[in-house]
């Protein structure tokens, strides 16, 4: 299983896949935040908090993890490789949290520089050091656990098409529409505002902002993302078969 962990991290960092992800991630974000004026800049904005990275950043990695998982099994399919990689005396099960551990670790690498800005807002900040930890750090627990399960959708669709295009359209819109798309329902329904918006992602991520770790957004993250995974064993079960 490691082997397929580090197979994928390698593939990732043999091509310009990983250092172009990263670098569009941190340089994206950045542009927003501190150069562009707008809503997401930080120096225009007041407040000494991260809000407008935490804002911005789930709508970037939608397009990013879909970029980076969207070769994970298509590209086995495409080349022919599905096959001898299913007959590796590892569990169908093995195989995908590999592939998945690879995509997410991948995303994390991306995230980690973004650190500095909580010592940048401190600096800023008047007084010094006048920054919410505790939402700063809920918020990026919510992130980690978006990336899961962004990655997880991400790997499901590489199994639907051989095609990584497709599979990158497939992996956006279910990132969209778990993210975004249930809010949106509730407010065509108001009277059942309340429960639609609980199934979407963004709910239960601005719940972890306010710097509470729920155990139920916690729950929500975990199983989207073992639902999607299980989606995914399924697929290649009916492949192996």
């Amino acid at each position: 299983m490691k082997s397929i962990v580090f197979r994928e991290i390698n593939s990732f960092f043999g091509s310009p896949i990983g250092y172009l992800v990263i670098t569009v991630f941190l340089i994206g974000n950045g542009l927003f935040l501190w150069v562009f004026d707008g809503e997401y800049n930080i120096l225009n904005s007041g407040f000494a908090d991260l809000s407008p990275f935490f804002t911005l950043a789930p709508w970037i990695l939608i397009f990013l993890i879909s970029a980076v998982t969207m070769r994970s099994f298509s590209d086995e399919k495409k080349q022919g490789t599905l096959e001898l990689l299913l007959t590796k005396p590892l569990s169908i099960w093995q195989i995908v949290t590999a592939k998945f551990l690879g995509s997410m670790l991948l995303i994390v690498m991306a995230i980690i520089p973004t650190f500095i800005y909580i010592k940048v807002i401190s600096i800023l900040g008047i007084p010094e050091g006048n920054i919410d930890m505790g939402s700063t750090m809920g918020s990026y627990f919510g992130l980690l656990f978006l990336i899961a399960t962004y990655s997880a959708i991400g790997i499901f669709t590489s199994t639907l098409s051989e095609n990584q295009i497709v599979a990158f359209i497939m992996a956006v819109f279910l990132c969209f529409f778990f993210y975004f798309g249930f809010e949106r329902v509730s407010m065509i329904y108001p009277n059942s505002q309340g429960i639609l918006s609980s199934f979407g992602m963004q709910n239960h991520f601005n719940s972890m902002g306010r710097g509470v770790i729920d155990t139920r957004d916690s729950i929500y993250f975990v199983s989207i993302t073992v639902l999607f995974l299980s989606f995914t064993v399924y697929n290649l079960k009916s492949i192996k078969s």
